[in-house]
């Protein structure tokens, strides 16, 4: 008998290897706290949903600093709109917005704790230098540690001006860090919403109306409720105040809703399944809304709506002139003469958001004061609102950001926050608001169906002489008109339409890109092969001209840029050689401020796609953390690829026909790509968005992938129907 334990080789660490805890903390600036052993605490103020920036904001910080990095700990910043401006996770945006922030916040903290030490060894302050969290002067050859400057160097002014590291000498920024949060994750610590917990705090959840296009009416078994096991109370609430002007992010499907209140979870969700209430069809009216394009009204139509219905209307809608949103030359001339026209039309449905978590929301009203905690994406948009319809000031409002399970834009809409705080003040009580996943999928908030056609022209030497595009969707377009191939032809129209809708949507990562990137990158394949080029030659060819003689001035693309990726990918993917059994697709995309290119390898085996590689270029700018920048280009693509082969919600009389995983299909662990290889291009422009550009191409990719492997175009997504592409 041999004894062996499987963990053997797993040695802990010994004392002296453990990061200790500093006795004294010293607050040098609202981003980074130093402690007297040296330990630096860095602050992240952006939300953190996955994309790692609990991680690679603080890396900007310790750049700057010039600490070592083993010596950071990384902590979630409070909401503070005064000390961090806009906290707010969204539009690939946050490592953008925060890159000068960051690197101030370090180097003026480096600066701070340099001062310290030339007022303490009465030296000149040019002649104190840093390295990894030490201090040092070359002349009297003194040093410090940080932690030994710190509280000297916390009492210093901030300095004005500082200067900051030239790219070439960074030494954090550029290189892998692994998630700081990735061991509590894996071992199952509390750190997301549905995890947290206070002591004497009820659990409750809400019953909406089972279509859009219906409203609350009354309750008939309240008093049946209200005596079942463990249950506290059972109300209706109403997110909004009457004539309420809502801001850019109030979007809530269901405003008015059903509580209910209780000792626990189970409880709570046995009261609702008996829950029988009333619900009322509404009349159609219009709503004003502030945001950050300024005021607008939107028009909420009456009706149950259904998925065949809005086939109907889109395909009406379209075939009739839209709103010209930008024209270039003589396109109708250009189609009068052409001697080939191709034309094609692309179309998708409403998605759900289907983040892992799903929505929840702690809040304990107290009198005048509210505590709120949870997941959610912008702080700064839903305080207001919780202000307004409590009628509490702002000021009495505390907000607690929870770590994210999922975001994808549909975490900017925190209505739920609302609901709880609502519920708590009702019930005197702090309360967990918790939705099921039946709740979270069909509440809204949707990425909208879409649908659009693109004409092409071409001469008797097969040249594309014009293009059209009109897209339009319910219930808006997702036409980018100045984007690519926008200034590279002579003649060029894009026109726009959009069918008002009940049904509310919202931001999806890499909102409308994602369905015009598929449109466009597959038409252009379709373009390329009439015009017997290379697809990868036919769109740099197109770029070239863009880059040397573009038209129109709006163009919001670096055609130059915008080839590097394609050039790039084309020479990592290999593209040209044969793929033993694979068929290839390519397609490529700007949007987010970054250029992502992808050429993905496909087979097919009775009539089920597999894809065995993806190979991804990226032109992000500085890439501050390579891993997460590659975690979140597979996690794009993989996710691009569920979507495209199965994403569907589908309206029967205006309720969603899926409710949960089990008919709302979803990607497989099995069915990822075999390989995923991730390039950037080098550089040292400012860092660009990472999150939300790789994912729109990657449907383009598919597409012409499977046509190269079956000879068949589709035009609908999702482009599986009962598992099988064909047949």
């Amino acid at each position: 008998m041999l004894g062996f334990s499987w963990m053997a080789s797993c040695q802990s660490k010994t004392e002296e290897e453990v990061l200790a805890m500093p006795d004294e903390w010293f607050d040098i600036n609202s981003y980074l706290k130093i402690g007297d052993n040296g330990v630096v605490t860095i602050f992240t103020p952006n939300p953190e949903f996955g994309q790692n920036v609990k991680t690679s904001m603080p890396m900007i910080v310790a750049e700057e600093l010039d600490v070592d990095w083993k010596n950071v700990i990384s902590e979630m910043a409070p909401y503070n709109a005064e000390q961090y401006g806009f906290q707010f996770t969204g539009g690939s945006r946050g490592i953008m917005s925060r890159w000068e922030g960051l690197r101030m916040a370090g180097a003026s903290a480096r600066q701070m704790l340099r001062s310290a030490a030339a007022q303490a060894w009465e030296v000149p302050l040019a002649e104190i230098t840093t390295e990894a969290g030490i201090l040092y002067h070359s002349g009297s050859e003194k040093s410090a540690s940080y932690g030994e400057m710190a509280s000297l160097a916390a009492e210093t002014p901030i300095p004005k001006e500082v200067e900051l590291k030239a790219v070439k000498d960074f030494r954090i920024i550029g290189t892998s860090r692994k998630n700081v949060d990735g061991k509590k994750i894996v071992t199952g610590k509390p750190m997301f919403g549905l995890d947290y917990h206070k002591e004497g705090m009820l659990i409750a959840m809400v019953e909406h109306p089972p279509s859009f296009g219906m409203r609350f009416k009354a309750i008939r078994n309240l008093d049946d409720i209200k005596a079942m096991s463990g249950i506290k109370d059972v109300f209706s609430i109403k997110t909004y105040k009457d004539e309420y002007e809502k801001g850019g992010f109030d979007t809530n499907a269901f405003p008015e809703l059903v509580a209910i209140v209780g000792n626990s979870t189970w409880e709570v969700m046995k009261a609702k399944k008996a829950l029988q209430v009333d619900w009322q069809t509404f009349e159609s009216f219009e709503e004003s809304i502030n945001g950050f394009r300024g005021k607008s009204t939107r028009r909420v139509p009456a009706g149950l709506e259904n998925s065949a219905t809005h086939t109907e209307q889109m395909e009406k809608i379209a075939a009739r002139p839209g709103k010209v949103v930008r024209k270039d030359g003589d396109p109708e001339a250009a189609f009068r003469d052409a001697a080939q026209i191709i034309e094609r039309t692309y179309s998708a449905p409403f998605l759900a958001h289907n983040c892992m978590e799903p929505m929840n929301a702690f809040a304990h009203v107290e009198g005048d004061k509210v505590w709120i905690a949870g997941p959610l994406q912008a702080p700064g948009m839903i305080e207001p609102t919780i202000s307004s319809r409590l009628d509490i000031p702002v000021e009495n409002i505390e907000i607690e950001m929870t770590r994210m399970g999922g975001g994808f834009g549909r975490r900017a809409y925190s209505h739920y926050m609302v609901e709880a705080a609502l519920i708590s003040q009702e019930v005197d009580a702090p309360v967990k608001l918790i939705y099921t996943r039946e709740d979270d999928m069909s509440n809204g908030i949707y990425r909208p169906a879409y649908e659009a056609t693109y004409r092409a022209a071409l001469d008797e030497q097969n040249n594309l002489i014009a293009l059209h595009i009109k897209a339009g969707g319910i219930p808006e377009s997702p036409l980018f008109a100045n984007r690519f191939p926008a200034g590279a032809l002579d003649n060029y129209l894009a026109e726009e339409w959009s069918i008002d809708s009940n049904i509310t949507i919202g931001a999806f990562r890499a909102p409308r890109s994602n369905f015009m990137a598929g449109a466009e990158q597959s038409f252009l394949d379709e373009v390329a092969e009439a015009a017997g080029k290379d697809p990868i030659e036919f769109r740099l060819d197109l770029l070239q001209r863009a880059q040397e003689d573009p038209v129109g001035e709006k163009n919001d693309y670096d055609a130059e840029r915008y080839a590097d990726v394609l050039k790039l990918v084309r020479e990592k993917s290999g593209w040209g050689r044969e793929q033993a059994a694979a068929h290839r697709g390519v397609a490529a995309y700007f949007c987010h401020n970054t250029y992502a290119a992808h050429v993905l390898d496909l087979t097919i085996e009775d009539g089920k796609p597999t894809v065995e590689r993806v190979c991804c270029a990226i032109d992000c700018g500085i890439v501050v953390n390579p891993d997460a920048a590659i975690n979140m280009a597979e996690g794009a693509i993989t996710d691009g690829i569920g979507n495209a082969f199965y994403g569907e919600l589908p309206f029967e009389d205006g309720a969603p026909k899926k409710r949960n995983f089990n008919t709302y299909r979803m990607i497989r662990m099995s069915e990822a790509p075999k390989a995923i290889d991730v390039h950037f291009v080098q550089n040292e422009i400012s860092p660009t968005g990472m999150g939300e550009p790789p994912f729109p191409p990657i449907f383009g990719a598919v597409a012409n992938a499977i046509y190269k492997a079956s000879g068949e175009r589709h035009y609908k997504q999702p482009f599986l129907k009962d598992e099988k592409l064909l047949g």
